[in-house]
């Protein structure tokens, strides 16, 4: 089990690049499955889930060539294998987007459950229905997913709620599918978007309708071929850097993003009182005064992403008044709360009173429990206590990361390998900026 020993309480201040965003790097590995030539991916980020996605790809016949820390090469001449490992899989909440280039190539996909971060339920029921529609046929058992089809069709469909990787997934599908498809009510996330400009690069004809950005048209080609693409910067990378900074009342330029990725943090963070300057491809903020409370909602995009919360949690203990948060993409993701409990932070959990639930909330009404809470209070600013902790999960462990660096004294923080599924070099690049940390890895 690895270790952080934190020494907090120190301003941080300077310049971060920001590295390759995890959730789409191992999407694109994936995605070069759908054709025999060579794909060429730059901005990889040197992350554990990258490298789960690549021992799966090897395992139904990828060959990985990297050409650079950051570069790899993925050549796919022949599927040997349409069955995903159940145990590496299992370490991946999205090994079943395997099933496009697999159902592509094979005509069958068998894969584990979504396994990952302990967030509720990942339902797939969207995903199902939308392959049944497609002439996939889907049968579970007990740990696994079995597809299987004897021809893909095209299909006009509408996800009754927008969704992330099951939007990627029919775009992967479709865009090797001869004939129209429509997706209405799709996900808008970023990461899509860079998904499409790669699939498009490699032959696909995929576009979203510029008069209704959650539909996405695509017109299905029988192959797609090799091509070259550099990896859209990970906006949760952006998000954490920038908490950190003002958490401990100092301030950060951060190199190789685009603002526009996070424009909804951005203002968020501006309505509270940060000095925001944008530029071409990078974001300078600064703590100039005690930042003010505010309330906030997670959404799909363009909302406020739920992976930010966690770490903007921790900044919210810093501010003057009562703050709250209520999450509205998963049924459980306050997780990283105790943490901070345990360091002095004064917080209410409630449930909000909304009008109706089935279309207020983003995950399925079977995902909820009755002891799950969806919205919590903080009260700030509080003065942060050192304390020790063992993390099982990468938001939570990156929220008590950036905790302990505003806490005055030592912390210790076990188990930071979960942080490296999703933060390259977390700790190393944090001490660039001023933190104090000794990195033991096991």
């Amino acid at each position: 089990m690895s270790r952080y020993i934190i020494n907090g309480g120190k301003k941080l201040q300077g310049e971060v690049s920001i590295r390759g965003a995890k959730n789409a790097s191992y999407k694109q590995i994936i995605a070069s499955i759908l054709t025999k030539e060579t794909v060429k991916l730059t901005n990889v980020p040197n992350i554990s889930d990258v490298k789960i996605t690549e021992s799966i790809a090897k395992s139904v016949g990828s060959k990985i060539n990297y050409c650079g820390e950051h570069c790899l090469e993925i050549t796919t001449p022949k599927i040997i294998n349409s069955t995903v490992p159940i145990g590496t899989g299992e370490k991946s909440r999205t090994s079943f987007m395997f099933s496009a280039p697999l159902l592509y190539h094979t005509g069958k996909a068998i894969v584990p459950m979504p396994g990952g971060d302990k967030l509720g339920a990942r339902p797939l029921d969207r995903l199902f229905d939308c392959f049944s529609k497609m002439g996939i046929k889907t049968t579970q058992t007990e740990n696994q997913i079995i597809f299987e089809t004897n021809k893909i069709k095209p299909v006009h469909y509408t996800f009754n709620k927008p969704t992330h990787t099951v939007t990627e997934t029919i775009i992967m599908m479709a865009a090797v599918t001869p004939g129209e498809t429509i997706l209405d009510n799709s996900a808008q996330e970023p990461e899509i978007d860079d998904l499409i400009s790669m699939l498009n690069d490699m032959g696909a004809k995929i576009n979203r309708d510029p008069n209704d950005l959650k539909r996405i048209i695509i017109n299905g080609v029988s192959s797609l071929h090799q091509t070259q693409h550099q990896i859209i910067s990970d906006r949760n990378e952006v998000v954490t850097f920038i908490c950190a900074a003002l958490a401990t009342q100092g301030s950060v330029n951060i190199l190789k993003a685009d603002p526009k990725i996070i424009q909804t943090f951005l203002n968020t963070i501006e309505t509270m009182g940060a000095k925001v300057i944008p530029g071409q491809d990078e974001i300078s903020v600064s703590w100039v005064k005690p930042l003010k409370n505010i309330n906030i909602e997670t959404g799909p995009e363009p909302g406020f992403m739920t992976d930010w919360q966690a770490v903007f949690t921790v900044l919210l203990t810093q501010t003057v008044g009562c703050s709250s948060i209520i999450e509205r993409v998963y049924p459980s993701r306050f997780q990283h709360i105790k943490n901070l409990q345990q360091m002095g932070v004064k917080v209410n959990f409630f449930n909000p009173i909304v009008d109706d639930p089935l279309t207020y909330y983003q995950f399925n009404p079977e995902s909820d429990k009755p002891e799950f809470f969806h919205g919590v209070k903080i009260y700030g600013p509080t003065k942060l206590k050192p304390s020790n902790f063992v993390i099982n999960d990468l938001r939570a462990g990156a929220s008590t990361t950036l905790a302990a660096l505003t806490a005055q004294g030592t912390s210790i923080i076990d188990g930071v390998e979960y942080i490296e599924r999703g933060y390259e070099k977390l700790a190393e690049r944090l001490c660039s900026l001023g933190a104090n940390i000794e990195y033991i890895k096991t």
